[in-house]
C-alpha cells in the first residue's frame, strides 16, 4: 500500500480537501482520454504519480473521498455508440505500490487481516502488468457469447464482434471448463507489430497511434469489426469473473487451467513463497521488459489462496488481495514559465505550475502540480527556474527540485498571494494548517461553479449535457446560482440563449428530467458537504435510510448534548471532524432553503441493504477487545457485507456487542443498557449463517 507523502502529513484537513479535488478532476480528465478517446497525454507512470497523491491525502483523511475521485471509481464513464452490458461480477482496478516498502506494507497489512502468524506462508503470485485495454469474455455452454471493456467497473462496451477477429479468443473451450465462466484479460498489441501499422498508416496518409496501448484499444473499439481484424491483436489472460463451478484452491491453479483452456497466460508469471521473492521478480521482470516485444508497466501481486482472496475480499474499487507494482517515473528537465492559482469547491488555493513545454517519457508536458505554498517555499521554487520534473504516479507531473546553479540571479522567492485571484477576498491560512484559503465563500464564482459542477457529475446527480462550459455560462448569466436552480431550467429560459437551438433546449431538459429519482446517498455526496466522498455518503445513507430522516437527525445533532450527535460521532468512520462539517452545512440557513427546494424538485429513494436476507441486516454492531479467529478489521468488514451497521460505542441504538479478550468499559455500559453481549464464538455463528 502507499505511504504518505512526508511533504504530505502537514496538511490541514482545509487544505487537503482542495488538493483532493484539484488531483481528482485531473485525474477524471484524463481518463476520459485514457478509457473513451485512447488517446492519454500523459504517461501511465504520469498518472500513477498524481493518483499516488491522491492516496496519500486520503491515507491521512480516509473521509476524503468525492465523486470526482477516482479512488472510488474504475475506468470511466462509457459513450455511445456501443451497448452498455452489466458486468455480473465488477472488473475492480488495482491499488497501486511505487516502493519496495510499500510492497512490503502490503503484505503486512494481509497478515494483520487474516491474523497470520510472522512463520505462516503467504504465497504470491506476481504477474507482469500487461499497457493494454482490460476485457471480459463470457462462456455459455463453452461457447463464447459476449465480450466486454472495462468500462467504469460496472458495465462495459458490447466489443463481442470485435474479439472474436482476436485468434488468441477461443470460440469454444473444452468440456473439462465449466459451463458458464468468464474469463478477464488484457488486450495488446506487440512493439513491433505497433511500428507496422505506424508504418501502414502513414502510408495511406492516415492518422498514426502515439503508444501500442493507443493502437490496441482504438483498435479494439472500431465500430467496424473488419476494421479491427486488420489489426495484430493479442491477448494475455489472468483472472475470471462469473463461474458456475468450484475454483481450484490456489490462483496459479486457475492460470494453470486458462492454460489448459488455449487462452495464453505471460511466462513470465511465477509463485513466490515471501515477500522478498516477490521483489526479486519484480526486479527480473524489470531488466527483463526491455527485451520483451509488449509494454509493461509494472508487476502484480496476488495472494495465491483463494480462501484468503475471499476472506480479504475488497474495497470500493479494488481488491484487498492485490496491488500492482508500478516501475519507476521519468524524468526531464525544463523551465518554469509561471505559476497559477486555481480555486477550487472549498476555496482552498491551489498552485499550478506552467512549464516550458517537455517530453518526458514521450509526453508532452506543459503543466506541473506544486501543492501550496509550503511545498514552493521548500523547494524554493521560483518562476523562472530551470526545475526537474517527473511523471509518476498519477495525473499532473511534479517538480522534484530546481536545478540551483542554473538560476539567474535576478530571481525573487515567490510571493503566495494572500488575496483569492478571482474574488479578490482575503486568503487566510488557518493556524496548523497548510492551505490557504478564500473566504469569499459563495460570493466567489470559483466556488459557486466547482460546487455546481460538482453537483452535477457522474456519481452525484449525473446530469449528461450539462458540462464545465454550461455551467460556466448559466452561472455567469445567473440563470443557476445553486444546486436547485439545475431543476428550475425549462426550454423557455433556453430558448433565448446563444447556441442553444429546440433540439438541443429539449435534450437537456430530457438529461434534467430523467436524473429528478436519485438514491439517498448520491444525494447527499452531491450536496459538496465538506469531507463527505462517496464512501461517507454511503455510511450516512446508510445509517439513517430515508432523507427526511437524517435531515431530522443532522438537525437534532446540532446539540452536542444529544443522542443524535452522538450516534453521528460513533459512526464507524464518520468521527467529530466529519460529523462538525455535516452539522455545519445543514444548520446553514441557504443551505436549508436548497434542501427544502431540491425535495420538491427531486425524488430521494430510501437506501436499502444489498443484503437484506442476513440476521444482521440492519443492526448496529459493536466490537471490543481482541479477536482470536479474524482481525478487528475483518470483522467489521463482514458485518458491513452482512448488512450491519457498525458503531465505535455503545448507545440504546446498539443490538449487538461482539467482545473479544480483555473487553473494556464497553462491556459494563451494554450491561447497563441491557444489550445483547455475544463473544467471538457466537458471532462467528451469526456470520456463517
Amino acid at each position: 500500500m502507499n505511504k504518505p507523502i512526508p511533504k504530505l502529513v502537514d496538511l490541514s484537513l482545509q487544505d487537503a480537501t482542495v488538493e483532493h479535488s484539484r488531483l481528482s478532476a485531473e485525474i477524471n480528465h484524463h481518463n476520459k482520454l485514457y478509457y473513451q478517446d485512447s488517446t492519454p497525454t500523459i504517461t501511465d507512470s504520469e498518472y500513477d504519480e498524481i493518483f499516488s497523491n491522491l492516496i496519500s491525502i486520503e491515507t491521512l483523511f480516509p473521509e476524503l473521498v468525492t465523486s470526482i475521485s477516482p479512488t472510488q471509481q474504475i475506468g470511466s464513464p462509457l459513450v455511445s455508440g456501443f451497448t452498455k452490458i452489466p458486468h455480473s461480477v465488477p472488473m475492480l482496478s488495482l491499488d497501486n505500490a511505487f516502493k519496495d516498502e510499500d510492497i512490503s506494507d502490503f503484505v503486512d497489512s494481509l497478515r494483520r487481516f487474516l491474523k497470520l502468524s510472522v512463520n505462516e506462508p503467504l504465497e504470491l503470485v506476481s504477474e507482469p502488468k500487461i499497457d493494454g485495454l482490460s476485457v471480459s469474455l463470457r462462456y455459455e455452454n463453452h461457447k463464447f457469447v459476449r465480450g466486454t471493456t472495462r468500462g467504469d467497473g460496472n458495465q462495459g462496451e458490447d466489443i463481442t464482434n470485435n474479439l472474436k477477429t482476436i485468434s488468441e479468443v477461443p470460440d469454444q473451450l473444452p468440456k473439462t471448463a465449466p459451463k458458464t465462466i468468464e474469463i478477464r484479460g488484457e488486450v495488446y498489441m506487440t512493439k513491433s507489430e505497433f511500428q507496422e501499422l505506424n508504418t501502414y498508416q502513414k502510408s495511406l496518409d492516415e492518422k498514426t497511434f502515439s503508444n501500442p496501448r493507443n493502437a490496441a484499444a482504438g483498435s479494439l473499439r472500431q465500430l467496424n469489426p473488419k476494421i479491427t481484424a486488420t489489426r495484430p491483436l493479442r491477448l494475455f489472460a489472468y483472472s475470471w469473473g462469473e463461474i458456475d463451478a468450484n475454483l481450484p484452491s490456489t490462483h496459479s491453479g486457475f492460470l494453470k487451467h486458462l492454460e489448459d483452456w488455449s487462452f495464453p497466460v505471460h511466462p513470465l508469471t511465477r509463485v513466490c513463497q515471501e515477500v522478498e521473492e516477490a521483489l526479486a521478480a519484480y526486479r527480473a521482470i524489470s531488466e527483463a521488459r526491455q527485451d520483451l516485444d509488449h509494454e509493461l508497466d509494472g508487476v502484480v501481486y496476488k495472494v495465491n489462496r483463494i480462501d484468503w482472496q475471499k476472506r480479504l475480499g475488497f474495497r470500493s474499487r479494488s481488491p484487498r488481495w492485490a496491488i500492482a507494482h508500478k516501475f519507476p517515473a521519468e524524468r526531464a528537465i525544463t523551465v518554469l514559465q509561471d505559476i497559477d492559482i486555481q480555486v477550487g469547491r472549498t476555496g482552498i488555493l491551489t498552485p499550478v505550475a506552467r512549464l516550458l513545454p517537455v517530453k518526458v517519457g514521450g509526453v508532452l508536458v506543459s503543466n506541473a502540480t506544486l501543492h501550496n505554498e509550503d511545498e514552493i517555499q521548500r523547494k524554493d521554487i521560483r518562476i523562472g527556474d530551470t526545475v526537474v520534473v517527473q511523471r509518476a504516479g498519477d495525473v499532473i507531473p511534479q517538480i522534484v527540485t530546481v536545478i540551483e546553479e542554473k538560476r539567474p540571479s535576478h530571481l525573487s522567492p515567490y510571493q503566495f498571494p494572500h488575496f483569492c485571484p478571482i474574488c479578490s477576498s482575503k486568503a487566510v491560512r488557518i493556524k496548523g494548517e497548510v492551505a490557504r484559503k478564500c473566504t469569499g465563500g459563495l460570493i466567489c464564482p470559483a466556488q459557486a461553479i466547482e460546487r455546481l459542477k460538482h453537483f452535477v457529475s457522474r456519481n452525484a446527480f449525473d446530469i449528461e449535457g450539462l458540462g464545465t462550459k454550461h455551467i460556466e455560462a448559466f452561472w455567469r448569466s445567473e440563470l443557476i446560482r445553486d444546486p436547485s436552480d439545475v431543476f428550475r431550467i425549462n426550454e423557455k429560459s433556453l430558448s433565448s440563449r446563444d447556441g442553444w437551438g429546440e433540439q438541443s433546449a429539449k435534450n437537456l431538459i430530457e438529461a434534467i428530467d430523467s436524473k429528478r429519482t436519485i438514491t439517498l446517498d448520491r444525494f447527499i455526496y452531491a450536496l459538496g458537504i465538506n469531507q463527505i466522498g462517496q464512501a461517507t455518503a454511503r455510511l450516512l445513507a446508510y445509517t439513517y435510510s430515508t432523507l427526511s430522516n437524517w435531515r431530522h437527525e443532522m438537525n437534532e445533532a446540532q446539540n452536542k448534548n444529544s443522542e443524535s450527535y452522538k450516534e453521528l460521532v460513533n459512526i464507524d468512520g464518520i468521527g467529530v471532524s466529519v460529523a462538525e462539517d455535516i452539522i455545519s452545512f445543514v444548520k446553514e440557513t441557504n443551505n436549508q432553503k436548497m434542501l427544502d427546494d431540491l425535495e420538491q424538485f427531486t425524488s430521494v429513494t430510501d437506501f436499502q441493504s444489498l443484503t437484506t436476507d442476513s440476521p444482521l441486516t440492519g443492526k448496529t454492531i459493536v466490537f471490543t477487545g481482541a479477536l482470536e479467529e479474524m482481525s478487528r478489521s475483518e470483522a467489521k468488514t463482514k458485518a458491513r457485507e452482512l448488512g450491519a451497521k457498525v458503531s465505535d460505542s455503545i448507545s440504546q441504538k446498539t443490538d449487538f456487542l461482539v467482545i473479544g479478550t480483555k473487553a473494556g468499559s464497553k462491556a459494563k455500559k451494554a450491561h447497563e443498557l441491557n444489550i445483547r453481549i455475544i463473544d467471538e464464538a457466537s458471532w462467528l455463528q451469526l456470520v456463517e449463517k
